[in-house]
């Protein structure tokens, strides 16, 4: 919480954090003001909010030096976007202090913008699955191969979470917990 800058952090359930964040990112005036930080699961702790989007054009930048400076401190870290409404998906992967990947797909039109680094082992894999090439340059694939890769990246951010660490769309009462969630105030608004 200190290396983001959280204050005021209150214990909360993850389902009551769910409702609570959920409801603030419908709420322009509170959207970027609170984050969910989850107890250790499974090794990974997680921070859960809009604050947080790696894809978002007012805060992609900020987000990518926080996820290069939690990566610097514990190694690894991670950003997700998943539009559980068929509004796309993005992650961002950085290890040891740099950002080796950034991929958005939601249907803004200048998500190509924001796309860093070489594709994981998971994007290729996918395409060789979906059969179009693994290694691709969307300047000069076919529309109807871009259109097929849209597709099926709007819901993948939930698939790469999960295999490259934890997915909170995979949360079972199996999962290892350790500690306590808290509801925190961003650095992003004081009341």
């Amino acid at each position: 919480m200190d290396v983001l800058g959280l204050t005021d952090s209150a214990p909360v359930s993850f389902s009551s954090a769910q409702e609570i964040i959920d409801a603030d990112s419908h709420n322009a005036a509170e959207g970027l003001a609170r984050v969910y930080v989850s107890p250790e699961l499974d090794g990974w702790t997680l921070v859960i909010g809009r604050w947080c989007d790696p894809c978002d054009r007012e805060r992609s930048d900020s987000v990518l030096r926080m996820c290069e400076k939690l990566s610097a401190r514990y190694g690894q870290a991670q950003a997700y976007y998943y539009g559980a409404q068929g509004t796309g998906s993005a992650w961002m992967i950085a290890e040891r202090g740099t950002v080796t990947r950034r991929y958005c797909e939601t249907d803004e039109g200048e998500d190509h913008y924001l796309t860093l680094g070489e594709p994981l082992p998971y994007e290729r894999r996918r395409r060789e699955e979906l059969g179009l090439s693994p290694s691709w340059d969307a300047a000069t694939e076919s529309q109807e191969d871009e259109d097929e890769w849209a597709w099926a990246t709007n819901d993948m951010a939930p698939e790469i979470a999960a295999v490259l660490g934890i997915s909170p769309l995979a949360l079972t009462a199996e999962t290892p917990v350790s500690g306590t969630g808290v509801l925190a105030r961003t650095p992003c608004r004081k009341f």
